[in-house]
């Protein structure tokens, strides 16, 4: 906390807190005990950090966002648990980011270069990829995975211990009750799957050989009328399943613990 002319005199800092000297902290912030800030990231007015928290490099926070707070867990104790934030991370305005719990490693982990938009809400023991967009009031339950490049839209909710797996894409006021596998595109209360992100593959320059490859392998898990198994075996043996991409999709659909979103 070197340079006070970036923090404002209203601010209240815990005396542990450890802050790089160049963050900017803005009009009546609180920032518990036991949290690292990194270098050149920004919190806005009103933004509350509440304690066993580190945030890394390059975020900025908007003001009235809950950032490590304890989790709404009832079996939650009082015990030590933390929250950790990547870089490159906007945070928008009314995010609530929770603590983890002693059931599940004790921390809720979000990666960098995600976009979490106006009352964002992710539950204790929550782990979150990178580059990942959730729109405004998605509400994420407790021990959920997301992985990398999803997009969820707004107002959706995903069930405790789902998966959401990397590249898929959650359509506007949906309800994940099971895991969404790679790739997949999902909407509706319950959720159901429509088909893949190909507009999504097509910006990042994949191939026409990947591309169809995952279409030919969506097909057959669901239109194909195979049980899981029988499609995964299908598409070992006939789609190149060492396409990095396409086994991807295999092991998302392999690992799901709820089973996958139909």
């Amino acid at each position: 906390m070197s340079n006070n002319d970036l923090i404002h005199s209203t601010a209240i800092i815990d005396t542990s807190a450890v802050i790089a000297a160049d963050v900017q902290i803005g009009p009546y912030c609180v920032i518990g005990p036991n949290v690292t800030i990194g270098a050149g990231t920004k919190l806005h007015s009103h933004v509350v950090v509440g304690g066993y928290t580190r945030i890394g490099e390059h975020n900025e926070i908007f003001q009235f966002a809950s950032v490590g707070e304890i989790c709404q867990d009832l079996k939650y104790k009082g015990e030590e648990t933390w929250l950790e934030i990547g870089d490159y991370n906007l945070i928008r305005e009314h995010c609530s980011l929770h603590r983890g719990t002693i059931q599940d490693n004790s921390l809720t982990k979000i990666g960098s270069h995600n976009l979490l938009m106006v009352n964002t809400h992710i539950a204790h023991d929550c782990v979150i990829g990178d580059h990942n967009v959730f729109a405004n009031n998605v509400g994420i339950a407790g021990h959920v995975h997301i992985g990398s490049h999803v997009v969820v839209g707004g107002n959706s909710g995903i069930h405790q211990f789902c998966k959401i797996d990397s590249y898929s894409m959650v359509g506007g006021a949906s309800l994940i009750l099971k895991d969404v596998p790679a790739y997949v595109m999902v909407s509706g209360n319950p959720a159901h799957a429509f088909g893949m992100n190909v507009e999504g593959m097509r910006r990042k320059g994949w191939s026409k050989n990947v591309i169809q490859a995952l279409r030919e392998a969506y097909k057959l898990i669901y239109k194909s009328g195979l049980t899981t198994e029988q499609s995964i075996q299908k598409i070992r043996n006939e789609i190149l399943p060492d396409i990095p991409e396409v086994q991807l999709l295999i092991d998302s659909v392999e690992q799901s613990q709820r089973g996958i979103v139909r």
